[in-house]
């Protein structure tokens, strides 16, 4: 069984394709952090207009790197939501346009979900399982049940975590995209040099916010006339790591049933700072601790083939009507 992946519902045009032996047969992933460099961050209009013009191209490289054709493929799974509508659109139309030219199947995939499963493609992880899902767009803590079925302990109240890290590396000067800039700058920098607050730390429940840490380091920069970055850079990383680690913490006393594992997904995992914190509260907890390769946990096309396949072998698809929507909680 074959799955071809299409993600484009931020700035990456992505495509990959999967089988269900959970072997990964092809991953193209067209960044555009040149284009939205200038601007610090992703500009909606940009970003559609780049899926556009490279969406095709991917999808021939795709099928040239995994060595088979457009016939030999089982189904056609796509990103519908969440994220930017223009760009979601794009990848949604062209798997449905595939799917209708060579009758094949189509899946609408929830990007989230693809998040969430991709530890399953990895590291084949049973269910359920808890998952901190930390992104540029999302940052929520859930109970993996099974193929769509997702259990919400916790979400951000304000800014997700990304989006936390991007505005800080421009506040820094550092640039776009903020998070591995950030990690980058934080190696020559003392991670105790600046307190910053940790909104929500010690409080019940397992929601976030980040908006008032956002304001903390902003105030730090306009009041510093000589600033040492990889110091703030630093401080910051741990701040956010010691604030995630406590949210997750909080989630394990809430849930009844042992998770299987700890899972993180999302691009923000791929942070080593994050992980090391995460791995160090599984171990205290007489728990695996997953994370997917760095590549796998940015925006890619291998994670919505596998969600894709994932429904499939369930007997789910799609009609080729499903609309694409910029907002679609699991």
């Amino acid at each position: 069984m074959l799955v071809l992946g299409l993600e484009t519902s931020c700035d990456e045009t992505a495509v990959g394709i999967v089988d269900e032996k959970r072997k990964i047969r092809a991953n193209i992933v067209a960044t555009q952090f040149e284009a939205h460099r200038p601007y610090g961050g992703v500009v909606p209009e940009i970003a559609a207009r780049a899926h556009l013009d490279k969406i095709d191209d991917c999808v021939r490289a795709a099928l040239k790197e995994a060595d088979t054709n457009l016939d030999s493929i089982d189904a056609i799974a796509a990103t519908c939501g969440p994220g930017l509508i223009g760009g979601v659109m794009v990848g949604a139309m062209t798997a449905k346009a595939i799917a209708a030219a060579k009758n094949k199947p189509f899946i609408a995939v929830n990007h989230l979900e693809a998040h969430a499963l991709t530890a399953r493609l990895t590291h084949d992880v049973a269910f359920p399982y808890l998952l901190l899902l930390v992104s540029g767009g999302h940052c929520q803590i859930l109970l993996a049940k099974g193929v769509g079925d997702f259990q919400k302990l916790g979400g951000t109240i304000d800014d997700a975590v990304g989006e936390c890290f991007d505005k800080s590396a421009k506040l820094l000067g550092l640039g776009y995209p903020g998070g591995p800039l950030i990690e980058r700058a934080a190696q020559g920098g003392n991670e105790n040099a600046f307190k910053l607050p940790k909104p929500l730390v010690g409080r019940e429940g397992c929601d976030f916010s980040f908006s008032g840490l956002k304001t903390a380091l902003r105030q730090i920069v306009e009041d510093s006339e000589n600033l040492a970055a990889p110091d703030l850079a630093a401080s910051l990383q741990k701040t956010i790591a010691e604030i995630l680690a406590d949210r997750v913490a909080n989630a394990l006393k809430m849930i009844d049933t042992k998770p299987t594992a700890l899972v993180v997904g999302g691009g923000v995992a791929s942070n080593q700072k994050i992980r090391a914190n995460l791995a160090a509260l599984a171990a205290k907890n007489n728990l695996p601790f997953v994370a997917p390769p760095p590549a796998l946990c940015t925006d890619n096309g291998v994670m919505i083939a596998w969600a894709g396949l994932e429904h499939f072998r369930l007997g789910q698809t799609d009609p080729l009507t499903f609309r694409a929507r910029p907002r679609w909680p699991l």
